[in-house]
């Protein structure tokens, strides 16, 4: 017990330290208690945190906070509206098809299982196929009755979609443009002593920016380079792969690896096992390495020096809290945790990236 209490007050009799674990309990309870209500306030956060790099490029370029502001703004809006009137229809379209087709796709992988326990008796029955074939048909019997509940609450979900769409703008823009006066009204709440918040904040406020623009630079990049791919291989539903392909970036390591599936399983359908089959996984394979090895290190060499193991770990604890969200803000609240330690007084070495 004595070494627990010289420990705890060896830390905890500063006052910045306490301040700062305190703002850190604040926000993180906050967000437990009330992140469902305040969820089209968090996605307006985290999108003007997106654009405000850009709106920094132009005030830097002599234009005034508001002009800035606007010009970012139409852009962003025109975007959303490019997504949801030209790039939606036809992908929604191809998620159509390839729902309708999966029956299909499955009974050919059925076929193409029944044939392994003739040529590896040793290894595979029959029975363990069939029982593999009976788990993936129960998953997506779960997986529909989860889209009828879904279809269900359709009208809800419209009513929600059609909110977010007028609100989430509108506070991104009062947030872009009042960034300065937010701030300081939030900081009025805090003491005027807050060293060790001031260099937390400042720190994940510019790993964490520079993080989010690249991550976004890249999943544009790896998707349509994805879709270039898969266009001139011919590869049915291309458009689809190629989205998921580039979301798959926001997962490092994990995400690659769980796209590889559907990939794969849309070449064997098309193809079967045959040297097409291998071309089509093979690029998709190779994309992700040049991802991996040239362009994350271009984009991120100097913003994110975590080890690759506490990525890993962030993903798996954070996810395992929050689920999906947690996976999509696993790096951003490593780098918090990555900054409170180095802030930390005697604070361990960190085990940054090689």
């Amino acid at each position: 017990m004595n070494m627990v209490a010289d420990w705890f007050k060896r830390h905890f009799s500063d006052p910045q330290v306490v301040i700062l674990v305190l703002v850190l309990i604040l926000i993180f309870a906050a967000i437990i208690l009330f992140g469902d209500m305040l969820t089209p306030a968090i996605a307006a956060i985290v999108i003007a945190f997106l654009l405000d790099g850009p709106a920094s490029w132009l005030r830097k370029r002599g234009l005034s906070n508001l002009l800035s502001v606007s010009a970012v703004f139409l852009v962003f809006v025109a975007i959303v509206a490019l997504g949801v009137f030209i790039i939606l229809p036809p992908l929604s379209q191809q998620v159509t098809q390839f729902v309708a087709l999966l029956p299909a796709m499955l009974g050919r992988f059925q076929e193409s299982l029944l044939e392994l326990p003739a040529s590896y008796p040793e290894l595979v029955t029959q029975g363990q196929v069939l029982d593999i074939m009976a788990q993936i048909k129960n998953e997506l019997v779960s997986w529909g009755q989860r889209l009828v509940e879904f279809s269900f609450d359709s009208i809800t979900g419209l009513i929600v979609i059609a909110v977010y769409l007028v609100l989430v703008p509108v506070m991104v823009f009062f947030f872009l443009k009042d960034k300065k006066i937010i701030l300081r009204w939030l900081s009025d709440f805090l003491p005027r002593q807050r060293k060790l918040v001031d260099q937390v904040w400042t720190e994940v406020l510019t790993r964490t920016g520079d993080y989010a623009r690249g991550k976004v630079y890249e999943i544009i990049i790896v998707g349509c380079v994805a879709w270039i791919i898969f266009y001139f291989l011919d590869l049915r539903f291309a458009g689809l792969l190629a989205v998921i392909t580039g979301l798959s970036v926001i997962i490092p390591y994990i995400g690659a690896a769980v796209v590889t599936l559907p990939v794969a399983f849309v070449a064997f359908f098309q193809w079967g096992p045959g040297s097409e089959f291998a071309i089509a996984v093979g690029a998709y394979l190779i994309l992700q390495a040049l991802d991996g090895n040239v362009l994350v290190p271009l984009l991120f060499s100097e913003v994110v020096k975590l080890h690759p193991n506490a990525i890993i770990i962030s993903i798996l604890i954070f996810g395992g809290i929050w689920g999906f969200w947690g996976v999509f803000f696993a790096i951003p609240l490593a780098t918090l945790a990555h900054a409170v330690i180095k802030a930390w007084p005697g604070g361990p070495p960190l085990v940054s990236s090689p």
